[in-house]
């Protein structure tokens, strides 16, 4: 045989077995099983996450201190209490109070009796009219000191202005009460805000009368609790936690919140009616953005790095790299890589 056809022959059996191997690695690309969704062009809530807690609504609730050092004799409630209006709480010891109302009424009745001796004095022309005036003075002193007396001894019994619930005791028996500290504190728990710390960037972004979507604890996964209206922004940053207090007023309940109890709001800060949305479960970590898996229709997917607008914990905001009705993947999408082949994850094809 020539040495040209052996030559051609040669390389139409190497073309052979290269096409036979390309076809082999193609045959033996491992499929990844996958879930996708379509992107979609819809209207798409921007929000802001923020911890906060259930608080008494001003006005609502209050706090009792002593009218004067004295000791503690009855504690009457515990934390958690209910109470109603009238209900003793706290009683001092009525000994100094009861020896202070007993000493100013005497000292009433001497400064009563000195005026009316020096005004009949002075209307017989016996004495001068500044004495009259001074016994008047010390008259309108007696008064005040008896009243004060009377009110501190009024006070020495700590009761319950408002029905609530106790939310504080600091009282301990047998312990001498300090003035400058309240010794029980109570709130109305069916008059309560919701008091989100945001950061002063994020506060920038809220305004009065967003709505509030509250759920339990400390992260957006929590349970549901309910729906809320901004009442006001604070005008300050808290020196202790560097936040911005956002009180949000509750509009409606899942159930009963509770004073004190830890809450995480999404307060809606923009609607766009008509962006590219995808779920989170889409968007893939690349350096400090972002990328998804667009699905093509030989079931190839593509590797596409995108820009996020907003961001919900559910879904995202596409301002650019995916297009509406395009296939991209969410579960399953960490273990894609560039021109992969797809398959539908367990039989359960495509989520709509």
């Amino acid at each position: 045989m020539p040495v040209a056809a052996l030559l051609l022959v040669a390389a139409t059996f190497g073309a052979g077995c290269r096409r036979g191997s390309d076809d082999e690695d193609a045959a033996a690309a491992p499929t990844i099983a996958v879930r996708t969704t379509v992107a979609a062009a819809e209207p798409f809530t921007e929000v802001v996450g923020a911890i906060g807690s259930v608080e008494a609504r001003a006005g609502h609730s209050a706090a009792l201190g002593a009218p004067g050092p004295a000791r503690i004799s009855r504690v009457m409630v515990s934390v958690g209490q209910h109470v109603s209006a009238g209900d003793v709480l706290v009683e001092l010891d009525q000994t100094a109070f009861q020896g202070a109302v007993q000493s100013a009424e005497a000292q009433l009745a001497a400064s009563q009796g000195a005026y009316d001796r020096a005004k009949r004095l002075a209307d017989a022309g016996i004495v001068p009219r500044k004495d009259v005036e001074q016994a008047s003075a010390e008259l309108a002193k007696a008064r005040a000191d008896a009243a004060t007396a009377r009110r501190a001894a009024q006070l020495s019994v700590l009761r319950a202005p408002i029905s609530g619930v106790v939310t504080s005791v600091a009282a301990v028996l047998g312990a001498t009460a300090d003035p400058a500290q309240p010794l029980v504190e109570i709130a109305d728990p069916s008059a309560t805000d919701v008091v989100l710390n945001t950061t002063p960037s994020d506060a920038a972004r809220i305004h009065e009368g967003a709505g509030v979507t509250l759920v339990a604890g400390q992260s957006a996964g929590g349970a549901t609790l309910g729906r809320g209206t901004v009442m006001d922004v604070g005008g300050t940053v808290d020196s202790a936690t560097r936040t911005v207090p956002v009180r949000v007023r509750v509009t409606s309940t899942e159930r009963p919140l509770r004073i004190g109890e830890t809450v995480f709001g999404e307060v809606a800060t923009a609607v766009r009616p008509n962006a590219i949305v995808v779920p989170v479960a889409a968007l893939v970590p690349e350096g400090d953005g972002f990328k998804v898996f667009v699905v093509d229709a030989n079931g190839i997917a593509h590797a596409r790095p995108v820009t996020i607008g907003g961001r919900t914990s559910a879904a995202a905001e596409i301002t650019a790299g995916v297009k509406a009705g395009e296939k991209v993947i969410t579960y399953g999408a960490y273990g894609v890589e560039d021109s992969a082949r797809v398959v539908p994850a367990g039989g359960e094809g495509t989520n709509p």
